[in-house]
């Protein structure tokens, strides 16, 4: 014997199946805000509401705040280290470079670059555990 809790969350899934295959043969687009089920105290259920949502808002203000703050960083490093850092890490809107293909763009050594880099993350993780 099921129970109502199953009972009524096999007729949701099982409203959502029709109401996807109605959408898909006529092509139109769905809304996560269209009604697939009305309440008798006029509430509706809609799409939103069934569906897991994943996205964290507190954890993306979090993640904004900490890039926000890294790139602040990464403006207070030298010239040299700021434009190194983001060739290597891909920062400035290209891929990541390898080592020797920043060396050869900066016309510098590999093992330079890799002291450079080693400096400027230094430099970086100290501003990091000392701005908080």
């Amino acid at each position: 014997m099921l129970s109502h809790g199953t009972f009524v969350g096999e007729r949701i899934a099982n409203e959502l199946r029709m109401h996807f295959r109605r959408e898909r043969k006529s092509g139109t687009t769905v809304s996560l805000q269209e009604t697939l089920e009305a309440g008798k105290d006029d509430t509706a259920l809609t799409l939103s509401d069934v569906l897991q949502d994943g996205f964290c808002m507190e954890d993306s203000c979090e993640q904004q705040d900490e890039a926000r703050r890294l790139r602040q960083l990464i403006e207070g490093l030298p010239a040299r280290e700021r434009k190194l850092i983001l060739l290597r890490y891909g920062l400035a809107g290209q891929p990541p470079l390898t080592q020797l293909e920043t060396a050869k763009l900066l016309q510098i050594s590999r093992s330079y670059v890799s002291r450079l880099e080693t400096h400027a993350l230094e430099l970086l993780r100290e501003g990091w555990g000392g701005c908080r």
